[in-house]
């Protein structure tokens, strides 16, 4: 299976040390099946510095098996925006994460889905609301890595810049 990371560098050997604490899935190593979500987020990376104009926007390829999920890791997987991945997703962003995982997999909530996550962390939304409005919207997955041994099954092959 091929893994996509987004990023303003190009990145041969994966570290979980870059990584933001208050991300979906917590500190970790994000990777998506969808090509085009990591050419979008490396965009949107290089468009976040100081000098857009002189950065790369960067989309590293990986290689993983196809039984990666199966595996004996501690796995959490989560199929499709449920209760369950929105509780976890907004404990990661306020930092409350309690449970370790080697790899976490699931829908991305994106910059376009932050205004209706908002909604429900403020108590404008419910739950069920929420989960209904994320339902409209064009889900990209993310697999993300929270271990060095899960950081091992990445295979680097190559990267490229992209517009």
């Amino acid at each position: 299976m091929k893994l996509y990371h987004g990023s303003i560098n190009a990145v041969k050997k994966p570290s979980l040390s870059r990584g933001r604490k208050n991300t979906d899935f917590g500190k970790g190593f994000y990777t998506t099946t969808s090509y085009e979500q990591a050419r979008k987020w490396s965009i949107i990376k290089r468009n976040r510095e100081v000098e857009p104009d002189k950065t790369k926007a960067v989309v590293s390829v990986y290689e993983v098996d196809d039984n990666i999920l199966s595996k004996d890791y501690r796995i959490r997987r989560f199929n499709g925006a449920t209760l369950e991945w929105l509780e976890f997703v907004i404990g990661n962003r306020k930092g409350n994460k309690t449970e370790l995982f080697d790899m976490v997999m699931g829908p991305v909530a994106n910059d376009k889905l932050y205004a209706t996550l908002l909604l429900y962390e403020q108590g404008t939304l419910t739950a069920d609301a929420t989960i209904e409005q994320l339902k409209t919207h064009a889900l990209f997955d993310q697999l993300s890595f929270h271990s060095t041994e899960a950081l091992k099954e990445l295979r680097f092959l190559f990267s490229e810049k992209v517009e």
